[in-house]
């Protein structure tokens, strides 16, 4: 796990997570992650037009040629794949603190359970690092949702909530995942 330090076993692991340990959340959260997506991918995440962000109102949006969806969302970090870094949200200036609310709570678990990788503003990461980091964000937020937004030079990753699907005759749902059910 690279900067990250897991489990050997299941047993240990199982104790690790109780203290605030790695492995156990890691296996947990790509489980979630692909618990998530399998279900998200049925109102169409990852083919729509285009996405929006409203810092402001805190609402993620994508938009398809017939229909829209938001979601309350929250900023984890953003991931720079061309300088191999990674910095939390919590850090970004042009982050409004409202959308960094979730990634400072893992900067607090962070310092709470001695684990740097959330307490750093900044680092040099991987993939694979962002991929854990991700992974284990994922599952102590409980978060119902995980999009990556493709940027320029960095990809943005943002956890979101229930999901209020919008036709174009202006009806609605509410696509909601009970993660504890």
């Amino acid at each position: 796990m690279g900067q990250f330090e897991g489990a050997d076993s299941a047993g240990e692991a199982e104790d690790s997570a109780q203290d605030g340990g790695l492995g156990i959340l890691v296996l947990q959260g790509e489980e979630m992650i692909r618990q998530l997506a399998q279900a998200h991918m049925t109102w169409g995440l990852g083919t729509a037009d285009r996405w929006d962000l409203d810092q402001t109102t805190g609402l993620i949006t994508w938009t398809f040629p017939d229909r829209s969806a938001t979601a309350p969302a929250q900023i984890l970090g953003s991931y720079s794949p061309r300088a191999g870094s990674w910095m939390w949200a919590w850090a970004n200036p042009s982050i409004l603190p409202e959308m960094s609310r979730d990634a400072r709570s893992l900067r607090d678990w962070g310092e709470a359970h001695g684990h740097h990788a959330f307490t750093r503003a900044k680092f040099d990461a991987d993939e694979q690092a962002v991929s854990t980091l991700v992974a284990i964000a994922v599952r102590a937020t409980r978060a119902t949702g995980f999009y990556r937004g493709p940027g320029g030079n960095a990809s943005v990753i943002i956890t979101f909530g229930p999901v209020t699907l919008t036709a174009a005759d202006g009806s609605t749902s509410t696509f909601d995942i009970d993660i504890d059910g």
